[in-house]
């Protein structure tokens, strides 16, 4: 009788040792064996951090790693697990499903005797509600140990319970120091690294990156790209220009994630500079958000509130220049969208502020919450029948035009309220 297919059989393997496939790109080959091996992010797993010291016990707990892409959520799962000599189940939250979260739990069970099981599950949070319920039970009995990975954030994309028995960390996008390290190491490792001897000059090295945006993936997929190119060109002795960068990265790919935090990040970015009347950082966000292709309808609709927010009856003209923005970028469309969206940001930000419009409301709202819904007084009511006027509907009322500048001392608030002031100008 055969055995029965196993997930795993054996404590993971140092996260650079697992046989890789022929050809197997740059980034994958230059994955960090060891921690000490692992760029960046010292703060969470570097020597004497409380996390590298439960990899170091055997003692991992269950945790969630929330960073942006290329900062080594992945690698540093492999990494906690081999270091603890546990077992490695990974899982991508787009292709599994609850089925393959039973087969790995009862395999963690038969085999609890031989260690422990870290299951990672990337993009937890593509998990819906269910998917996530269905770990919870098994994290609570220690059947397996939970390692999620997400771009977004956990607060919003996990569940309260499995989130309450996780500890999150968070991990910073790499910085150029870090990037340049890695990048380094690829140049002068020919066993894991570029199969060729090549040199990547100054100027080629800082434009990578520089494009690289703190994503380390990105750095070493340009840098095999880039040698590819040069290679080509130059089989003796190939030479990485900075127009080979260029030609491998294309374009800086802006992180965005147009549902997620960076998307409100950057709004909330956009609109305190405005408010703050700083022109500069305005239109710096303004273009962030544009170029990495938010929807130029959602800002306008923005500007529109910002208006009427924040600018109000400090400059009067501020709402109708956003509501013309508002509809020149529905008409036109980008790229030209861009003129007026960045004409209406630059006004809202160089006007006088006044939120006097938001505070009367506010205070109308607090009333209201107050007293609940006060008759209107009788002189104010409509009387459009004879009934209505013989019950004293409109008495004494005086209409405001036949009165010096429309200026009339007349009550117009309940009487509960009549003293009461909403507005300051």
């Amino acid at each position: 009788m055969t055995d029965e297919p196993r997930l795993f059989d054996a404590p993971a393997a140092p996260a650079g040792d697992e046989a890789l496939p022929a050809g197997a790109p740059l980034a994958a080959r230059m994955r960090p064996r060891t921690l000490d091996e692992f760029v960046g992010q010292e703060r969470i797993i570097g020597p004497g951090s409380a996390l590298r010291t439960a990899a170091e016990q055997g003692k991992i707990p269950s945790l969630v790693l929330w960073g942006p892409p290329g900062s080594g959520k992945t690698t540093l799962a492999r990494l906690l697990a081999s270091t603890a000599h546990a077992r490695f189940v990974g899982l991508s939250a787009v292709t599994a499903g609850v089925a393959d979260l039973r087969r790995i739990v009862a395999d963690a069970k038969r085999l609890r005797a031989r260690g422990g099981t870290i299951v990672f599950i990337d993009e937890i949070h593509r998990f819906n509600k269910a998917q996530q319920d269905a770990i919870l039970p098994h994290v609570e009995r220690g059947d397996i140990t939970f390692i999620g990975a997400t771009t977004e954030n956990p607060s919003f994309e996990v569940n309260s319970a499995l989130l309450s028995r996780s500890r999150v960390f968070v991990l910073a996008s790499l910085g150029p120091d870090e990037i340049g390290t890695i990048v380094d190491r690829a140049l002068g490792d020919l066993v894991r690294g570029l199969p060729i001897a090549v040199t990547l000059d100054a100027d080629a090295r800082a434009k990578l990156i520089a494009l690289a945006d703190g994503d380390a993936r990105s750095a070493l997929n340009a840098l095999e790209l880039a040698s590819e190119i040069a290679a080509a060109r130059e089989p003796a002795a190939p030479a990485i220009g900075a127009r080979d960068i260029e030609e491998a990265m294309q374009r800086r790919a802006l992180r965005y994630d147009r549902a997620g935090d960076e998307h409100y990040d950057l709004i909330s970015a956009f609109i305190k500079s405005v408010r703050g009347s700083d022109a500069d950082a305005a239109v710096y966000w303004l273009a962030r958000m544009l170029e990495a292709g938010e929807d130029p309808m959602f800002i306008a609709r923005r500007l529109v509130i910002l208006a009427g927010e924040d600018v109000g009856l400090g400059d009067p003209q501020a709402l109708p220049i956003a509501t013309a923005a508002h509809y020149a970028s529905h008409a036109i469309g980008m790229p030209e969208a861009m003129f007026p969206l960045v004409e209406a940001t630059l006004y809202l930000a160089l006007a006088k502020k006044s939120n006097s419009a938001l505070r009367a409301y506010a205070a109308a709202q607090e009333a209201i919450e107050e007293t609940g819904t006060l008759p209107v007084p009788l002189h104010l009511r409509n009387a459009a029948t004879g009934l209505m006027k013989q019950l004293g509907y409109g008495k004494g009322y005086q209409y405001a035009h036949d009165f010096p500048d429309a200026k009339i001392e007349q009550q117009h608030l309940p009487d509960e309220l009549k003293d009461r002031r909403f507005f300051e100008p």
